[in-house]
């Protein structure tokens, strides 16, 4: 996002068109611009509400120096799918936490205002349902009852609506038989007749030219149509609107008062913005205002406070290694990128602190390090006689294993949700070496870990912490902070227990009848092969204390 070329195109509309209009700035600010923060699943294991608003805050005010004026955040997708990349997103499995914690971001994200009186909107997305795809797979449908619906997948848009989240985008899935986009149910008897919603609707990424596909148009015009009917204002980076709108009021398909509608909300969001007062950005305090030094300190301390403490079953956490020698394997050792997770745009590999350069940092007295990538992170390249030699020769073997960003957010579906590449076998290698073995996991969603955590007798996870993660993850190491982190979704044993989550409602033979009747094992409801219960349940996270 280029301040200079957005004041150019801003010049254009204000002083060169005919009605001196300007132009909304719209960008993905997920969990930060330049200094980026935990992943939202991450943040939302704090259980801090507090600490989220102030996250936002601090992310909105460098965007709002670079430019932008509408902020596509924040996602309140219930999920219970680690399949489904956008999980990232998302504060997991629950209700009423992901309708505390969207409320949160969307005070923070609208409650800051700049010194030169500049602010942004946000966009409460995806509506709705989109955390319920079939299969996780992104873009999917979604079926569902209207009761189910209504008790646990819109209340935490409602909670973003009551915090006064100025617009709202579709969902690119089809819920019950037709897309979110053009969903009445969804966007004119619950959104605007039941919630009472004024602010502007809008659609997903060329969502409304997707219901070509959907099967529900036959032509972008009829696209056009459609959504505009249905009530969206806005037609995100498509040009069925740009094409066919004009042409259909002509027709006398569209009402030109229902085309005013669509533009008042618009304007009044511009002026809510105080868009015609201040549109220029002010080039000058852009440096000034990225990468400052409370904006990382607070990057740092949201990353701590995030870590979920999984195992820690021999008290090797936290760490004393005065004196000791310690080996850090693993790809994640010097992995930058990653670090800062999907959706951070603004974000730069070199802002990050590696996870080595860290602990060297942090090291203590006569302490020693070791390091070893061992082997890639998802590939076939592989060095474990060089990672044992390291692992042996060390008093404590600290693994930095994960997914890399690329492997979560939008369009980064997984079927398998191990460890991926060869990095169990380099799990079985270290471990092999008797040597106290603590695991580092850095991930943008669930995994499937069953045997690391058979193995390792200590697992921290890190999430994707972004870009001071190496520093939250040598604080609680090192136990300058005591783990508190609780887990907002459950993790699954392994990919066939898909969905598993602890609200789940209970059939009339449940696995725990609590003595009321009798069943056969074989008449209840559960598996032959594996446990009903996940590995790491909603709500856990250990504590050093």
């Amino acid at each position: 996002q280029d301040a200079r070329s957005i004041n150019e195109h801003q010049h254009i509309a204000v002083e060169e068109s005919r009605l001196g209009i300007p132009i909304l700035v719209g960008n993905d600010i997920i969990h930060g611009y330049r200094s980026i923060f935990p992943i939202p699943l991450a943040l939302a294991s704090s259980w801090d509400v507090d600490l989220v608003e102030v996250v936002a805050r601090a992310s909105i005010s460098e965007a709002i120096a670079a430019g932008t004026t509408w902020n596509f955040a924040p996602m309140v997708d219930i999920t219970r799918d680690p399949r489904w990349g956008r999980i990232a997103e998302s504060a997991g499995e629950d209700p009423l936490l992901n309708s505390k914690i969207g409320a949160a971001w969307v005070r923070g994200f609208q409650g800051y205002v700049s010194e030169s009186g500049r602010r942004a909107a946000a966009c409460v997305k995806h509506y709705a349902a989109y955390g319920a795809v079939e299969s996780g797979k992104d873009y999917n449908t979604t079926d569902m009852s209207e009761r189910r619906l209504r008790d646990e997948y819109l209340p935490p848009y409602k909670a973003a609506i009551d915090a006064g989240v100025k617009t709202i985008m579709t969902s690119f899935n089809d819920l019950n038989g037709l897309p979110a986009t053009i969903n009445p149910l969804l966007l004119k008897q619950i959104l605007r007749k039941e919630w009472g919603f004024e602010g502007v609707i809008i659609s997903d990424y060329d969502s409304i030219g997707e219901l070509i596909f959907h099967g529900v148009a036959r032509d972008h015009k009829e696209a056009a149509l459609r959504s505009i009917l249905a009530g969206v204002d806005i037609d995100m980076m498509g040009n069925a609107y740009h094409y066919h709108l004009a042409d259909l009021v002509r027709d006398g398909q569209v009402r030109e008062a229902l085309l005013d509608e669509a533009v008042i909300r618009i304007l009044r969001l511009k002026y809510d913005l105080d868009l015609f007062d201040h549109p220029y950005v002010e080039e000058s305090l852009i440096s000034s205002s990225l990468l400052q030094p409370e904006t990382l300190d607070l990057a740092a301390e949201a990353a701590a406070k995030s870590i979920v403490l999984l195992k820690n079953d021999r008290q090797l956490l936290p760490l004393y290694l005065e004196g000791k020698s310690i080996a850090l394997i693993g790809p994640f050792a010097d992995d930058r990128q990653s670090l800062l997770g999907c959706w951070s745009f603004g974000g730069k590999a070199e802002d990050v602190e590696t996870l080595h350069e860290a602990i060297e940092r942090n090291l203590p007295p006569r302490a020693s390090l070791r390091v070893c990538s061992g082997c890639s992170s998802d590939g076939d390249d592989a060095d474990f006689a060089s990672a044992v030699a390291v692992a042996r020769q060390a008093d404590v073997v600290l693994l930095a294993l994960g997914e890399t960003d690329r492997m979560s957010g939008e369009a980064h579906s997984r079927a398998h949700l191990g460890l991926p590449g060869r990095q169990q076998e380099l799990v079985d290698a270290v471990v092999a070496t008797g040597k106290p073995v603590i695991a580092v996991v850095f991930t943008g969603r669930p995994l499937a870990i069953l045997k690391l955590a058979q193995e390792v007798p200590s697992i921290l996870l890190a999430w994707h912490g972004g870009t001071r993660a190496a520093q939250g993850v040598c604080d609680v190491l090192f136990g300058r902070v005591n783990p508190s982190a609780k887990l907002t979704v459950s993790f699954p044993r392994s990919e066939g227990q898909i969905p598993v989550y602890y609200a789940h409602k209970s059939t009339g033979r449940p696995a725990d009848t609590k003595g009321i009747i009798q069943f056969n094992e074989a008449d209840k409801s559960v598996y032959l092969d594996e446990s009903n219960d996940p590995l790491f349940a909603f709500g856990y996270g250990l504590s050093y204390t």
